[in-house]
C-alpha cells in the first residue's frame, strides 16, 4: 500500500514576536491578521482558516514535511481476541526511506457489527503491549519513560503487559461497537530534550517540535486506517490524554479526516488558554511549560514566555480550526494544573466560528456541573478526581461519539 497526502502550508512573512502588538483580550478568531473582519463561511475557509494554521506553525508548533509514501505491513491477525469479541491486528508502518523509522499500530475491531466500524485513534505512553494483557503483542523496542510499570533501563519488559488496561478500557470500546487504534508516541519522538525522533530524518528546513511531530504521526496512522476495509473512514475519533491530548487537538485541527476530537486534560499548549487571565490561578503557564519541556514547541514560542499577550492567537483558535467538527474537552476537578476553567473559556471563545459554519456550537456559556456532560458539538465534561484517564471518562467519550456520529 502506498499513499501520498498533501502536507501543511509554510508560513508567510510574519514579524518577530517582539514586534507583535500586546493584546490582553483573547484574539478574535474571526478577525484576520491584517484586521479585516471575517463575516462569511467562504472567508473563513479560504482565508482565515489557512492563515490561522500558518500562524500556529510559525509561532508555536513548527512546520512538518509533506507525508511520505506510507507502507503498511500487517504483522499479525487474531480473529478471536477478547474471547471472540474482536479481531486484533498488529500493523507496522514504514516510509520507504531506508531510515528504519516505524510506527507500530495495534488495531482492535469488534466482530459483532454491521459494516465497517467507527474507530478511536490515540497515542499511548508505554507501548501497545501495555494496552492489553495479550502475551503475543509485540514488545515495543524503543526508549520508554522510566517511571512506567514494567520498564527497566528505559526499555519495556514482559511485566509491562496490560499495565494500562484501565487507561484504555478496550473491552468497553469493543462492546459499544467501536474499534480502537493505538500506537506509542516514542515511535515518532522519544519526548526528550536531548534527542530528536523522526524529525532528524527529514532535513533541517523544518522546525517541527515534538507535539507537531506527534500530530504528524497521527496523520500517518490515519493514512493507513482510511484504507482498511474494516474501518469506517468517515468516523475517526482522535483521543489523547495530557501531552498527548495537546497532540490530539493539533492533529484534528490540521487533519480534517478526524471526525471528532477528544483532547483529555490537555491544559497549557493544548486546550488551556495561554493568557493567564482567562484561566485557573496556579495553572501551568507558557513560561513554565517551555522551561520544563523545551522540545515540545518551536523556538518562536519561547519568545512569548514573558509576553504571552503578544500571541496573535490563543488556544480557542486551535479549537476553531476543527469547526464544525465536534470537539469534547474533558477534565478533573483536582487537576487545576490543566486549567479546567480556562479550558471552558476556550470552548466558549471558539463558539462564534462554529455558529458561522452552521453548527450549534456550545450549548451554554455556563460551565456544566461536575459529572454532567455538556453534549453539544463544542462539548465539555469535568469529573471528580485527578489527572488520569479512566473507565468513567471512556463512558463519556463513547456517549459523545454516539450522539455526534448519530449512532444508537
Amino acid at each position: 500500500m502506498a499513499l501520498a497526502i498533501a502536507g501543511t502550508a509554510q508560513s508567510g512573512d510574519y514579524p518577530d514576536p517582539a514586534k507583535l502588538p500586546l493584546k490582553a483580550d483573547l484574539p478574535d478568531p474571526l478577525v484576520m491578521f491584517n484586521g479585516k473582519k471575517v463575516i462569511t463561511k467562504e472567508q473563513w475557509l479560504k482565508s482565515r482558516r489557512p492563515e490561522l494554521k500558518k500562524l500556529f506553525e510559525h509561532y508555536m508548533y513548527g512546520h512538518a514535511p509533506k507525508a511520505p509514501k506510507v507502507i503498511a505491513k500487517i504483522e499479525r491477525i487474531d480473529k478471536n481476541a477478547l474471547g471472540g469479541k474482536a479481531t486484533l491486528k498488529e500493523i507496522t508502518l514504514s516510509f520507504g526511506r531506508g531510515d528504519g523509522v516505524k510506527i507500530h499500530v495495534l488495531l482492535v475491531i469488534p466482530n459483532k457489527r454491521k459494516g465497517p466500524a467507527p474507530v478511536f485513534v490515540g497515542m499511548n505512553f508505554c507501548g501497545n503491549q501495555s494496552v492489553l494483557a495479550d502475551p503475543k503483542i509485540r514488545l515495543n523496542p524503543n526508549w520508554m519513560y522510566g517511571n512506567r510499570k514494567g520498564v527497566k533501563g528505559n526499555r519495556v519488559t514482559d511485566a509491562s503487559r496490560g499495565t494500562d488496561v484501565d487507561v484504555w478500557n478496550v473491552e468497553d470500546i469493543i462492546d459499544r461497537g467501536y474499534a480502537i487504534a493505538t500506537f506509542y508516541s516514542g515511535d515518532i519522538d522519544p519526548d526528550r530534550p536531548d534527542q530528536r525522533g523522526i524529525q532528524k530524518n527529514f532535513g533541517t528546513e523544518y522546525d517541527w517540535a515534538t507535539i507537531r511531530a506527534w500530530a504528524w504521526g497521527y496523520s500517518r496512522v490515519i493514512d493507513y486506517l482510511v484504507t482498511d476495509a474494516d474501518i469506517d473512514a468517515s468516523k475517526i475519533i482522535a483521543v489523547g490524554h495530557s501531552r498527548l491530548g495537546k497532540t490530539t487537538l493539533l492533529a484534528a485541527a490540521f487533519d480534517e479526516r478526524i471526525a471528532i476530537a477528544i483532547p483529555h486534560q490537555a491544559g497549557c499548549g493544548g486546550t488551556g488558554p495561554n493568557r493567564a487571565a482567562f484561566g485557573n490561578k496556579g495553572a501551568e503557564s507558557v513560561k513554565r511549560i517551555n522551561t520544563s519541556f523545551p522540545h515540545w514547541f518551536n523556538a518562536n514560542f519561547k519568545k512569548f514566555n514573558d509576553d504571552v499577550e503578544r500571541l496573535p492567537f490563543d488556544q480557542h483558535c486551535l479549537i476553531a480550526l476543527c469547526a464544525p467538527r465536534p470537539v469534547l474537552l474533558s477534565n478533573a476537578v483536582e487537576d487545576k494544573w490543566a486549567n479546567p476553567d480556562g479550558q471552558f473559556n476556550m470552548v466558549v471563545a471558539a463558539d462564534p466560528v462554529y455558529k458561522l459554519l452552521g453548527s450549534k456550537g456550545v450549548a451554554s456559556k455556563k460551565m456544566p456541573a461536575v459529572g454532567r456532560l455538556m453534549n453539544s458539538p463544542l462539548g465539555y465534561w469535568i469529573r471528580d478526581g485527578k489527572h488520569s484517564m479512566n473507565r468513567e471518562d471512556w463512558r463519556v467519550f463513547l456517549d459523545f461519539a454516539d450522539k455526534h456520529l448519530k449512532r444508537k
